[in-house]
């Protein structure tokens, strides 16, 4: 079994979108993987620790913190 991950963040217009939006956007990222043979597995979330950078001679530093990214799982034979 082979598997491939793929990041997947949705763009949406602030006043207009809607989660139907988000929706249709998964699932051409989905019906694109499909035609090139690989099954969709599922969408997870991966939390990575951002490190934090001291700068040029500590102007600039900025801290380190977490963020979640989506990231979407296929897989084929």
């Amino acid at each position: 079994m082979k598997y491939t991950v793929v990041p997947f963040v949705a763009s949406i217009d602030q006043k207009a979108g809607t989660s139907e939006h988000v929706a249709q956007q998964l699932e051409e990222l989905i019906n694109h993987y499909a035609t090139q043979g690989w099954k969709y597995v599922r969408l997870e979330s991966v939390t990575t620790f951002v490190q934090p950078t001291s700068g040029c001679f500590g102007f600039g530093a900025k801290p380190g913190y977490t963020t979640t990214r989506q990231m979407v799982v296929f897989e084929r034979e």
